[in-house]
Protein backbone atom coordinates (compact mmCIF):
# COMPACT_ATOMS: atom_id res chain seq x y z
CA UNK A 1 0.00 0.00 0.00
CA UNK A 2 2.85 1.94 0.18
CA UNK A 3 2.83 4.89 2.82
CA UNK A 4 0.16 3.47 5.19
CA UNK A 5 -2.50 6.23 5.15
CA UNK A 6 -4.21 4.10 8.16
CA UNK A 7 -1.68 5.78 10.09
CA UNK A 8 0.06 8.56 11.65
CA UNK A 9 3.30 8.32 10.10
CA UNK A 10 5.43 11.10 10.27
CA UNK A 11 8.44 13.15 9.39
CA UNK A 12 10.42 16.21 10.20
CA UNK A 13 10.38 18.79 7.12
CA UNK A 14 12.19 22.47 7.76
CA UNK A 15 9.83 25.29 6.67
CA UNK A 16 11.37 28.26 4.07
CA UNK A 17 11.20 30.29 7.83
CA UNK A 18 13.38 27.37 9.49
CA UNK A 19 10.75 26.80 11.55
CA UNK A 20 11.00 22.36 12.39
CA UNK A 21 7.14 20.84 12.22
CA UNK A 22 6.09 17.21 11.38
CA UNK A 23 4.49 15.97 8.30
CA UNK A 24 2.63 13.06 7.00
CA UNK A 25 5.64 10.82 4.39
CA UNK A 26 3.24 11.55 1.58
CA UNK A 27 4.71 15.41 1.43
CA UNK A 28 7.58 16.19 -0.42
CA UNK A 29 10.63 18.86 -0.92
CA UNK A 30 9.16 22.18 -2.42
CA UNK A 31 5.26 20.84 -1.89
CA UNK A 32 3.52 23.99 -0.33
CA UNK A 33 1.48 22.97 2.87
CA UNK A 34 -0.74 24.46 5.25
CA UNK A 35 0.31 24.94 9.09
CA UNK A 36 -1.91 25.64 11.60
CA UNK A 37 -0.31 28.42 13.76
CA UNK A 38 -2.49 27.53 17.03
CA UNK A 39 -0.42 24.08 17.30
CA UNK A 40 1.90 25.09 14.52
CA UNK A 41 1.66 21.83 12.82
CA UNK A 42 0.49 20.74 9.56
CA UNK A 43 -2.95 20.87 8.04
CA UNK A 44 -2.98 20.09 4.96
CA UNK A 45 -1.54 20.09 1.32
CA UNK A 46 -2.05 23.30 -0.74
CA UNK A 47 -2.83 22.91 -4.82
Amino acid sequence: KGDTASTNALKAATLETGAQIMVPLFINQGERIKVDTRTRGYSERVK
